[in-house]
């Protein structure tokens, strides 16, 4: 069973273009390797033929996975999410209660998450426990090491 995944517009132009560069690129590329292997000689004693073809499998699977990625795909309309509470694409500032530091966030899919960017999972401990949530509400979010108290101080898009 497949799961469907939520993106922005760049982050499906970003999958879309990895997918078209594997399958322009990399797949030619993988078959010439495998014909210069083919071309040495004996293909039961050429290492160099067995992990030509070993590199195209992977290559394979993961364009496969990328396509299964793709059909699974839903583009999120911006303008028909709710501003008052969390949900993907919200921007979110919160206030760590333990510690008192303020961090900004934007909640994406799991393909586009980049924690350096400020950007995290919907599907991370962090944005499970804040989805849903309004202003001023304070989310509980269990970690490895406890829970955590967060309040939420401004939702935007």
């Amino acid at each position: 069973m497949s799961k469907v995944s939520y993106y922005t517009p760049e982050g499906l132009k970003k999958l879309k273009d990895e997918l078209n560069y594997l399958r322009d690129i990399e797949r030619p590329k993988a078959s010439q390797a495998i014909g210069e292997a083919r071309d040495k000689g004996d293909l039961s004693e050429n290492a160099e033929y067995d992990a030509a073809k070993e590199a195209q499998g992977m290559l394979e699977m993961k364009i496969s996975k990328l396509e299964e990625v793709l059909s699974n795909a839903r583009l999120i309309d911006e303008s028909q999410l709710d501003v008052s509470k969390i949900l993907v694409l919200s921007k979110v500032k919160i206030k760590n209660q333990t510690n008192g530091m303020i961090m900004n966030y934007t909640l994406v899919a799991d393909g586009e998450a980049n924690l350096a960017a400020g950007k995290i999972s919907v599907n991370s401990p962090i944005g499970k426990g804040l989805l849903g949530k309004s202003l001023g509400d304070i989310a509980e979010i269990q970690v490895p090491n406890g829970v955590l108290k967060f309040e939420v101080l401004e939702i935007s898009r």
